[in-house]
């Protein structure tokens, strides 16, 4: 039996939930599925990609392993930024039975390998593209699960924006490491003292 494609399956789950959304994902301008309250600064937009069939590694020069590999249209990524930061990208791998959801803030954080791939339509064109890991999101196997994950993110959006000082995540394939010299009271004295 054939599964449904990942737009019908998410209006089905916002039908079965009888929530109001916004469809745009026949727009090449909007993200696909929008909901939320706007008021209450919770309205969340998010674009909807499949993994339909496993890479020919021969094609993309990566390190990371075809299991978890998948590639995004540059533009696409540009698109949920435009949205921030009530924007994100939900993943159905259908090859590993899951769905991932990557917020705008995973996004633009995450290491990613960037590459322009040429296209000759009627002349030479390039279409910027991002290999990117899927174990740097958010796993689970439910697509009943997304309401939960994007919650979760807008309730931490303060912390997130405002309140961690440190490096944000803990992205595959990135290691972060220590750099500069210890800042003390004494250093955001004269800082301050030299721009006033």
């Amino acid at each position: 039996m054939a599964i449904p494609s990942l737009e019908q399956e998410i209006r089905t789950l916002f039908a079965q939930r009888q929530m109001s959304y916004d469809d745009h994902s026949g727009s090449f301008t909007q993200l696909d599925f929008g909901f939320g309250e706007r008021a209450a600064k919770r309205y969340f937009a998010f674009d909807a990609k499949e993994k339909l069939q496993s890479y020919n590694l021969r094609n993309w020069q990566t390190a990371i392993p075809e299991a978890h590999l998948f590639i995004l249209d540059d533009l696409a990524c540009r698109k949920v930024l435009l949205y921030a930061p009530n924007a994100g990208l939900l993943v159905r791998d259908t090859p590993q039975q899951r769905y991932l959801f990557f917020t705008v803030v995973d996004l633009f954080l995450m290491p990613k390998t960037r590459v322009n791939r040429p296209i000759h339509r009627t002349q030479l064109e390039l279409k910027g593209k991002w290999l990117i890991d899927l174990r740097n999101g958010r796993p689970f196997s439910h697509l009943d699960e997304l309401f939960g994950v994007i919650n979760d993110y807008l309730n931490r959006r303060k912390a997130i924006f405002h309140e961690i000082h440190a490096c944000y995540g803990d992205y595959v394939g990135e290691e972060i490491g220590a750099g500069g010299i210890e800042r003390r009271p004494e250093h955001w004295d004269k800082d301050y003292g030299a721009t006033r």
